[in-house]
């Protein structure tokens, strides 16, 4: 075998293992979405809600709702069109019926629960979080790589240390001083211990460390303030690192679950994922409503990815620049 050969067979063999990564990594996400498409075997009667299938009625791979009705739908077209209509039998209000059943869920969700709220709290403080994150991690990032002082690489250091505290051993001081500052149950009590991370500050510290120092040289002989320094120079070729924190900070604000339900006590104020939890009975987990819940969740989420990808593939490798 020659050299070109083997290089192509190795290329085929690494692209068919990310092949199947990338199935296995889609897989969750699929399921979720075929979960809420999936028909009820039994309606709760009292309460309008669809409930989730049970071992009895298994779940198909696929919309089954939808993709019937639409292919009795075809079949009766193309009867009519022979002839034939009269030998093709098609049920208009009972396959509507079925299509209705298949998107009951969804319309439970956005008629008989808090969800359009959730969303707005979740969309708030992620996009709170991420600015704040943006401006505080940049401005500390600046100072640990371009300004020299005593102390700046014990400070940088003790800060990338705290990344290895896991999150639960700070929940309770973290309670306290929001319980202190009297935020209990309001959306600042997530927002503001999400300002800033040590994540965020050792990214933006990296990537500002190859930043030529004679462009900050040229602002400040121009007569640049250090404020307009930062603005009009670092902030600029800071860019694709601050987009790239922006997102995982959004998406991490996002999916956040632990805290808020913490310290929010109040529905009105419950972020989505918090909120989510109140949709399982004490009794019975209704997984087809709480898939539709994670479903409505995660589009959001998809969407910035398709149109930011480009910015969060580039924060994969900005921590890897070295000083």
């Amino acid at each position: 075998m020659t050299y070109t050969a083997r290089n192509r067979l190795g290329k085929w063999i690494v692209y068919g293992l990310l092949l199947v990564m990338a199935v296995i990594s889609l897989l969750p996400l699929y399921w979720i979405f075929i979960t809420s498409f999936q028909l009820p075997s039994y309606q709760n009667e009292e309460m309008e809600q669809p409930v989730s299938y049970v071992e009895s009625d298994p779940p198909k791979l696929y919309p089954f709702g939808v993709v019937e009705y639409f292919s009795q739908w075809q079949k009766k077209r193309e009867a009519e069109q022979a002839g034939q209509e009269q030998q093709v039998q098609f049920h208009e209000e009972k396959m509507q019926e079925v299509v209705r059943s298949t998107f009951s869920s969804y319309v439970y969700l956005f008629k008989s629960t808090e969800i359009i709220r959730w969303l707005i709290n979740t969309i708030v403080v992620a996009i709170i979080g991420a600015l704040g994150c943006i401006l505080f991690d940049t401005m500390a990032g600046y100072v640990l790589a371009k300004k020299q002082f005593p102390g700046r690489m014990a400070v940088f250091w003790i800060i990338l240390a705290t990344m290895m505290i896991p999150e639960q051993v700070t929940l309770v001081p973290t309670f306290m001083i929001v319980q202190n500052l009297q935020l209990y149950d309001t959306l600042w009590a997530v927002i503001l211990p999400g300002l800033a991370g040590a994540f965020g500050v050792f990214l933006m510290r990296q990537f500002l460390v190859s930043t030529p120092n004679e462009l900050l040289e040229a602002s400040k002989i121009d007569g640049a303030s250090e404020w307009k320094t930062f603005i009009h120079v670092v902030v600029p070729l800071a860019m694709p690192a601050m987009a790239s924190l922006g997102i995982f900070t959004f998406v991490a604000q996002w999916n956040s679950f632990l805290w808020p339900i913490i310290v929010l006590n109040d529905v009105k104020w419950f972020t989505l994922t918090a909120g989510l939890k109140t949709l399982q009975d004490a009794n019975l987990a209704n997984f087809k409503l709480l898939m539709t819940g994670a479903a409505v969740g995660a589009l959001p989420v998809i969407a910035m990815f398709l149109m930011l990808q480009k910015y969060f593939i580039q924060g994969l490798t900005l921590g890897g620049l070295k000083e």
